[in-house]
């Protein structure tokens, strides 16, 4: 199996990937050129192999798995979760609780946000006209929701791994990365019912899944995470992602050219 990153993605996931090869046979392929030619040229280099992809660019996956290579995401995942209005809209149809998102500015106070951005960058709390931010990239608009915390799912197959409660004192965006503190979660059953109704429909094999946790118990949904880091997972579980994604990794092999999705 391929795994395949951008540069410097790899760079800072080197110690993840060799763990990953503890438990699963794979091959590291670094990769930055997303032209045509380069497309072509990532082709003849994955040809005939599976491949866990982890970079966000949906156009190059659909390329790739038109040709005949099978992706781990599949092509679909991809695309929906790094486009912020198409998760959405899939959020909205499957009838799970989600953010109101717009494509035209709110009175504000409101979030802004570029379609695919992500790790909470290219997010802004509007305050004032002064606050929009300047940039050419299409915005979508976000009332400002009272939370407690920002919760992560992480979900392998149909499986819930784990989930991480992530808070910032100081800022409206609970990243890890940007310096949020971080717990175990506990899932309730109406939370799991919609993970795995989102993960159902995406028939996604490693899945992160964000939702805001409301001051009265509820909890409305935010983002989809494809790829996912697992950083914060490793602060609170026990659990080896690696590990359990080598397994499933196994499973997909097992049951090759169908999903377990498809067997059920």
């Amino acid at each position: 199996m391929i795994v395949l990153y951008e540069t410097a993605s790899a760079q800072r996931n080197i110690g993840w990937i060799d763990d990953l090869k503890r438990f699963y046979p794979i091959e590291l392929l670094a990769w930055d050129d997303w032209s045509k030619p380069g497309l072509k040229e990532l082709l003849k280099r994955v040809h005939g192999q599976s491949v866990f992809f982890r970079v966000r660019q949906p156009g190059a996956a659909r390329f790739l798995e038109d040709h005949g290579v099978r992706l781990i995401n599949r092509a679909e995942v991809n695309r929906i979760a790094n486009d912020k209005w198409q998760s959405y809209q899939l959020l909205q149809l499957l009838g799970v609780p989600v953010i109101p998102t717009q494509k035209t500015p709110l009175a504000v106070p409101y979030i802004a946000k570029t379609v695919d951005g992500h790790g909470g960058q290219q997010v802004w709390l509007v305050e004032s006209p002064q606050d929009q931010p300047d940039i050419i990239a299409p915005l979508l608009y976000q009332p400002v929701v009272l939370h407690i915390a920002d919760v992560r799912a992480y979900v392998i197959g149909k499986e819930i791994v784990g989930a991480v409660k992530r808070s910032a004192t100081d800022s409206f965006k609970a990243n890890y990365s940007l310096g949020a503190t971080v717990e175990r979660f506990e899932l309730t059953s109406s939370q799991r019912q919609d993970i795995e109704t989102i993960a159902e429909a995406l028939k996604s094999d490693y899945l992160g899944i964000d939702f805001l946790l409301l001051e009265d118990g509820h909890h409305v949904f935010n983002e989809l995470e494809d790829p996912v880091g697992a950083r914060s997972f490793y602060q609170v579980h026990e659990d080896n992602i690696a590990e359990l994604l080598a397994r499933h990794f196994t499973k997909l092999e097992r049951n090759y050219p169908f999903r377990e999705h498809d067997r059920n």
